[in-house]
Formats: structure tokens, sequence, C-alpha cells
């Protein structure tokens, strides 16, 4: 089991999540984080860090879809593992819906 980052995420990129993980399993993206399945341990000290409820564990129905995006660009961005200040939008976007299509971006971030 593992967890996955979903669309919530998206133009929020909360990163109170990186700092708890014991294996440094988050990539960045431009607009959002990853959360690499095949480091991930399935601890879960990272789930309730989100203050968007944008991480869920790979047995929640609405996770399947986003564990192949979540493979995919954890390969691709760098990875992330200290804090850093969420989007200057993050307030007015954790709310909006279908921000995949909208408003994703395949570009990587900063890292650390």
């Amino acid at each position: 089991m593992t967890f996955v980052v979903t669309d919530v995420c998206i133009k929020c990129k909360y990163t109170d999540c990186v700092e708890v993980c014991p294996v440094d399993c988050f990539y960045e993206g431009e607009n959002m984080l990853v959360i690499n399945p095949d480091e991930c341990i399935d601890c879960g000290v990272c789930e309730p860090e989100c203050p968007v409820e944008a991480i869920l564990p790979d047995t929640d129905d609405a996770a399947e879809k986003w564990l192949e995006l979540n493979k995919e660009y954890s390969e691709k961005w760098p990875n992330i593992t200290t804090t850093k200040p969420p989007m200057p939008e993050a307030e007015e976007m954790k709310d909006v819906e279908g921000k995949l299509e909208k408003y994703f971006s395949p570009e990587p971030g900063e890292g650390d």
C-alpha cells in the first residue's frame, strides 16, 4: 500500500507533509507535489498533515486514478524534504474542482 497526492494539491502545494515523511518520498512539480509509490512505506504520517486533504491511501477508491500520475512525475520531478510556503493562491484554490484538467503543470519544481 502507498499514499497518493490528488489534484486537490494543484495550485496550493502546501508542504507540511514533506517534513514529516521518514523516507523523503515527496517530489515537487511547478504547482503540486507527488509521492513516489515505490518509496512510500505506508506509515500514513503525511495524510493528516495536509491542510486541504489532498493525500489519500491507495486503498481509497478515489485514489486509484492518481497512482499512475504520482508514479510518473515522482520519476521526473526533484525530491523535496523541507517545508516551503504554499502557493500565493492556495487559500482561494483549495476548494476548486477539476484542477487537473484546468491547472496541472508537468513542469518540475525547485526541490530542495
